[in-house]
């Protein structure tokens, strides 16, 4: 069994992590809303931000990878 390049270690790792991060914003936002904080509260807009920057991030490395193919 070969090992896998450490491009493809990279890119395995960095979507794994703005999985992470989107998991993160999510759970930001749930506990902000079940805590009482609406639309106007800190937590739901770092939430919202966290959830679009791993989004963004998996967008763009899931984009890179089917270029390359």
């Amino acid at each position: 069994m070969s090992r896998p390049a450490p491009d493809e270690v990279y890119r395995g790792v960095t979507r794994l992590f703005a999985v992470i991060i989107i998991g993160f914003g999510v759970t930001i936002v749930a506990v902000t809303l079940a805590r009482g904080g609406g639309v106007t509260a800190f937590g739901f807009w770092i939430g919202l931000i966290f959830t679009g920057l791993g989004a963004g991030r998996l967008y763009l490395s899931l984009r890179r990878s089917e270029g390359e193919g």
